[in-house]
């Protein structure tokens, strides 16, 4: 459901409690930043002292008020923010802005219970504020850029820190909000709002704790713009100062990235990394496949920004003969012109060498994309004539981006010179580090919302009875998974009985310890009557299961399994199983439920993949068999939220279908 937030960022009227003279406090930020936008609405002061501050009259009291203030902004302390809730609301607010840290949980929810219940909105507490660029809404304590960002955020210093990198590169905010403590108004509900707000391009986020993560995902991929996400989780000391900082129930980052890939959210992991992929998601232009093309005017960045590129899985095509014969008809003998292309000093004698060469690999249609790096704004400072031919040529660039609709990254040193700011002011992507050019490129070839809804969670099943090997493996081949013959076993007899039954060789395994191998609990390739008796002697467990004997060597063995989340719920991972799980962590997860389908991606995005395909001449594997029962163990984990984990380690897939060797259930 939207919650209409047109009072949190357009207010017909606004009121800050807790007005204070003092040029340190809170209330005097306020104040003076509410005062500036007076033209705009009726602005109220409350406190206690009265008198005037920034030429406005100051209040006792909100019931002094001659009319309802739609927005309340309160700058007061924690143990007086229930009684000033109570009297903005009383005074008719539809959006309440709490600043206040230390609240407590309790009564955080008894707070937002009120507002909700009377048909307002609350921002925070433990918030820095609210701003909004179009409606001169700037209520964040420090002035902040306006631009074409919108911006949620749990942390006011990340929240500002970015506007001063957005800045940099003559970006800002279109809106932003400190959820803080997200009491009532959550990230979601503010990504929902800068979807559809019109002044906003592209989504920045910081989030600690995502509530309903699934919900919090979907917003994301029916944005319609971009949306980048900066989040924490990837230590233990990451997560306790998240909870610290804002009571944040923190979620894994195999959670977080299967949510991301699910819905076409780009992580990042710093504030900077967060503006730079603004910055590039923000160009008009995408590229309609891979293939990219280096230009330049030295070999050295050229060389460098090959590798990255490559290390990225982008492709960097040999460019066609008559392609290049185009190039070298206006370049030096010297120049390279394969991939990538090195001008030999060309724009030092023509620096329209740069704009041509440019025009003509955008148009070439041998590329989807192409990244400049060149002694580009450099020239700009040594005369004005140098400057008007390097703008003129920033014009150039900028027309043939456009006509040819695929883009062009740049990189330069000079990257704040007046041409590089030409390039900016049109939607071209100007960066100081060739690290960050190549991650722009990367991001604008992998900038794809997905066709399909992130997974939801089923309805809950009957929970599980037990959580037992037999129970375990009973119920996930009930639900689709392939187990061998086996049967569960307490005496001799019984075990004799049963290998007769499965036929040798057998296996034998102990009941009762969750990593059964690691404990020496289960023996292999028992093949008689006598090994299979002595060691049931000598393990003495009070069951065992008995079972077929699978030929490994023939197959390759993956761990299939799901964990849940608390904030995004099951979550399936694959990768290489058997001894070798833990070795290599060669993983990949997604949100459960999945379709046979994606399942079938999951395995393929695998480093082992290969080994299943078909390698040094031996068969394909039946990968599709892999994947249905992939998909049944991830149906069952979302339908099971009484369970925290789940495994089947090994699932052996052979040539044809795929088998179960083990199984574990973790009650949560």
């Amino acid at each position: 459901m939207n919650r209409d937030l047109r009072p949190l960022f357009e207010p017909r009227s606004l009121a800050i409690v807790g007005v204070s003279a003092d040029p340190g406090k809170w209330g005097y930020w306020f104040a003076r930043d509410a005062a500036r936008g007076a033209h705009r609405r009726t602005v109220h002061l409350i406190g206690r002292s009265g008198g005037e501050l920034h030429g406005l009259p100051v209040l006792p009291s909100l019931a002094e008020l001659p009319e309802p203030p739609e927005l309340v902004v309160l700058s007061v302390p924690a143990a007086g923010l229930e009684e000033a809730v109570d009297a903005s609301l009383a005074a008719g607010a539809k959006a309440i802005v709490a600043v206040a840290a230390g609240v407590g949980e309790e009564r955080e929810r008894a707070i937002a219970e009120r507002v909700r219940t009377a048909g307002a909105v609350l921002l925070g507490p433990n918030c820095l504020g609210v701003f909004d660029a179009a409606a001169e809404l700037d209520l964040a304590s420090n002035p902040l850029p306006s631009g074409p960002v919108g911006f949620v955020s749990q942390s006011g210093n990340i929240a500002l820190e970015t506007g001063l990198l957005l800045a940099d590169v003559g970006l800002g905010f279109s809106r932003l909000a400190s959820i803080g403590n997200q009491a009532d108004l959550d990230v979601t509900d503010v990504l929902r709002d800068l979807a559809a707000h019109a002044g906003t391009k592209a989504i920045g986020v910081y989030c600690e704790d995502f509530r309903d993560g699934r919900a919090f995902a979907e917003a994301a991929r029916t944005a319609g713009k971009p949306v980048v996400l900066l989040t924490v989780g990837r230590t233990e000391a990451s997560t306790r100062a998240a909870r610290s900082h804002t009571g944040a129930l923190t979620s894994s980052l195999d959670a977080v990235d299967a949510a991301c890939r699910a819905a076409g959210i780009h992580r990042v992991e710093t504030p900077r990394r967060l503006v730079e992929t603004l910055q590039a998601l923000l160009a008009a232009e995408r590229p309609r496949g891979r293939r990219v093309a280096v230009i330049g005017d030295g070999g050295g960045y050229g060389a460098v920004a090959s590798d990255l590129l490559g290390a990225r899985g982008l492709e960097l095509p040999v460019l066609s003969h008559g392609l290049q014969e185009t190039l070298r008809g206006s370049l030096p003998a010297a120049a390279a012109t394969s991939n990538p292309v090195d001008l030999a000093g060309a724009g030092e004698q023509d620096a329209f060498s740069f704009s041509r060469s440019t025009r003509t690999l955008l148009e070439s249609g041998e590329v989807d994309a192409v990244l400049f790096t060149a002694y580009f704004g450099g020239y700009s400072s040594l005369s004005d004539e140098l400057r008007g031919r390097e703008l003129a040529v920033a014009a150039d660039l900028s027309a043939a981006v456009h006509e040819s609709s695929r883009p062009l990254v740049v990189h330069t040193m000079y990257w704040d010179a007046p041409p590089a700011l030409a390039l900016r002011v049109t939607g071209i992507a100007v960066y100081r580090a060739i690290e960050a050019a190549v991650d722009a490129v990367a991001s604008l070839v992998g900038d794809a919302r997905p066709a399909r809804p992130v997974a939801e969670t089923p309805p809950a099943a009957e929970p599980v009875s037990g959580t037992g090997y037999v129970e375990a493996r009973a119920a996930l081949a009930a639900a689709g998974v392939r187990f061998g013959a086996a049967h569960n076993v307490a005496t001799h007899e019984e075990a004799l009985a049963a290998a007769e039954r499965v036929g040798y060789p057998v296996v034998l395994k102990a009941l009762g310890a969750v990593h059964k191998s690691d404990a020496g609990g289960v023996v292999v390739g028992l093949d008689d009557e006598f090994e299979l008796l002595r060691e049931i002697d000598h393990l003495r467990a009070p069951s065992y299961s008995v079972e077929r004997m699978e030929n490994t060597a023939a197959g390759f063995e993956l761990l299939v399994g799901a964990r849940r989340d608390p904030r995004f719920g099951a979550v399936v991972v694959v990768g290489a199983g058997g001894v070798n799980a833990e070795l290599f962590r060669d993983t990949a997860s997604a949100l459960a439920p999945v379709d046979v389908e994606g399942a079938e991606a999951l395995v393929r995005r695998l480093a082992c993949a290969p080994l299943l395909e078909g390698t040094r001449g031996r068969a394909p594997l039946d990968v599709h068999a892999a994947a249905a029962a992939i998909a049944a163990l991830s149906r069952f984990a979302a339908a099971h939220p009484e369970l925290a984990e789940l495994e089947v380690n090994p699932l052996l897939v052979r040539a044809h279908g795929a088998v179960g060797l083990d199984a574990r259930f973790v009650r949560g």
